[in-house]
């Protein structure tokens, strides 16, 4: 499997702490992933991101805490954004927040990719880790999802609320930490991980801005190289991510999101040793096992989300990949398997 980069030693901040709450050994799992203890105090040092994901995989199965990510967000800062925190906590707006996290994702989180979609009054905040290939990513999702929220609630205030805190996975058995942090609007077995919220929620100001701080944090922030040379073919993983459920993974379309025309973007995937369909096939392979494995997801709805007009040609490409016709898989339980074995 590809390794798609590292993320910043903050991402395990107050693991040590849940870890001890449910009676793990903080230091020993640590040691197991191979990664670091001194990650724990230095919040720069540098995590490859899959060792991340299975950490804190393991540490929930072992400890038995489904909600072991969860509970890692609930104790979150704004600072553990690093030196972005400043140039969130002085936008004029949450919109202008979440752009500054966009912008700067990778000196936030390079593998986690936030999208920001707005329906008429709503506004769909969608989150994607962008691990293809891996198995179950359950405690890194909802990571990500309550420090989103608690980011949200930095800057509006703690009296703000969602409308809804999206998990594409199935609930747990014990809501209670879903509850707490987020109140009673969690939808699981969604389409998206991710939260939705009001237009006018983005455009409220905040009352914390300075544009002078603003503006000192923006030019601090660009001065900064960047934390790895990203290649272009995680640039069209990313966005065919985002793009494939909603119909527009076609290879102009794509090309088109990344400033390029199609055969400049083949030209440069070849370079890499990648190819637009080989990328494709992986995201919907990697899509259809989470799709899939969702009982409550019909497979119509399924087969949109992995962009396919037609049931039929989604049928097809699905026996082919995986041997067996996606009902036989889901009634199989295979997704539940792969995602034990993490394939």
């Amino acid at each position: 499997m590809k390794r798609s980069g590292h993320v910043r030693g903050a991402t395990l901040s107050n693991y040590a702490e849940v870890a001890g709450q449910v009676g793990l050994d903080a230091a020993g799992m640590l040691k197991r992933f191979g990664i670091d203890r001194r990650v724990l105090v230095d919040q720069d040092a540098r995590i490859v991101a899959e060792g991340v994901v299975d950490l804190l995989e393991a540490s929930a199965l072992e400890s038995g805490c489904e909600t072991f990510g969860l509970r890692m967000a609930e104790s979150r800062r704004l600072s553990d954004f690093g030196a972005v925190s400043l140039l969130i906590t002085h936008q004029a707006t949450m919109r202008d927040a979440l752009m500054s996290v966009v912008a700067y994702r990778q000196l936030v989180n390079p593998a986690l990719v936030v999208e920001v979609e707005e329906h008429d009054d709503i506004v769909v905040v969608r989150e994607e880790l962008l691990l293809t290939g891996h198995g179950t990513m359950r405690q890194s999702y909802e990571l990500a999802i309550g420090v989103l929220y608690r980011m949200f609630r930095t800057v509006l205030g703690p009296r703000w609320r969602a409308l809804s805190a999206n998990f594409a996975h199935a609930p747990p058995a014990d809501l209670t930490v879903h509850r707490r942090l987020f109140g009673p609007i969690c939808e699981f077995n969604s389409d998206f991980h991710g939260l939705t919220c009001g237009r006018a929620d983005l455009d409220a100001p905040n009352p914390s801005a300075d544009p002078n701080l603003a503006l000192l944090a923006e030019r601090y922030l660009r001065s900064l190289p960047a934390t790895e040379e990203r290649p272009l073919s995680q640039d069209v993983q990313k966005t065919l991510y985002l793009m494939l459920p909603i119909g527009g993974a076609a290879i102009g379309r794509v090309a088109a999101n990344l400033g390029l025309n199609e055969r400049t973007l083949q030209r440069r995937l070849a370079a890499e040793g990648a190819d637009f369909a080989g990328l494709l096939n992986g995201i919907r392979r990697e899509l259809a096992v989470r799709y899939v494995a969702n009982a409550a997801l019909p497979l119509s709805r399924a087969a949109d989300l992995l962009g396919y007009a037609r049931q039929s040609s989604f049928s097809r490409w699905f026996a082919e990949e995986f041997g067996q016709s996606a009902t036989a898989w889901r009634q199989s339980g295979a997704g539940r398997k792969a995602d034990f074995l993490n394939l």
